[in-house]
């Protein structure tokens, strides 16, 4: 008996960090889905284009919580439908499309705690945008495909439901400078819906 309530005192002392650890919310790695409206727009000064589509995808983070403040690293991998069309770029009848494809980000996110399971966070990091490229005056056609570099800032609310399941909703902007060799700046505006679970 006596070896019996000895184990058991023994678990509970070895149990005790991971529950304090699971009812601190905003805490720890975490995984989530998201699924949003992506804008893809490719500016020239006169003309210009833009396009929406769906963006897709994916992120890992992690949160270290102090007090009311959250702090952490974040990576996220996604995809979208957009594209865009530019006719007469260069000269009347030909056109130049930009077609939207995967794209890798790295930051980090800092936010506070309102109430007990509410997160307002903002964004920052690094973001490579894969773009395939089409120009076309109607005697020559060009098409390739470019990596290109830029920063993302956002911001959103995170919405702690219940276990280790949570929602939030993000808006963020991406600006990835000059297309070379075409003098079109490339950026987007994204907001996005998502749903994840904390490890």
């Amino acid at each position: 008996m006596r070896n019996l309530i000895l184990a058991a005192l023994a678990a509970g002392t070895l149990a005790t960090p991971a529950l304090a650890q699971d009812a601190t919310p905003f805490s720890g790695p975490r995984g989530e889905g998201v699924v949003g409206w992506d804008h893809l727009s490719d500016d020239n000064g006169t003309p210009s284009s833009s396009s929406s589509g769906v963006v897709y995808g994916g992120a890992l983070g992690y949160d270290v919580r102090s007090g009311n403040t959250v702090f952490g690293p974040e990576v996220e991998l996604t995809g979208a439908s957009t594209d865009t069309r530019t006719p007469s770029l260069a000269v009347a009848g030909d056109e130049f499309k930009l077609d939207a494809g995967r794209d890798l980000y790295a930051g980090v996110r800092a936010g506070v705690v309102v109430g007990d399971s509410t997160l307002l966070y903002a964004k920052g990091g690094y973001t490579n945008a894969r773009v395939d490229y089409r120009y076309t005056n109607g005697a020559v056609t060009i098409a390739d495909g470019r990596n290109m570099d830029g920063w993302r800032v956002g911001a959103g609310v995170e919405q702690q439901l219940g276990g280790k399941v949570y929602l939030k909703g993000e808006y963020r902007y991406s600006d990835y400078g000059k297309f070379k060799g075409y003098n079109a700046s490339v950026d987007r505006n994204q907001v996005v819906a998502g749903i994840g679970v904390r490890f």
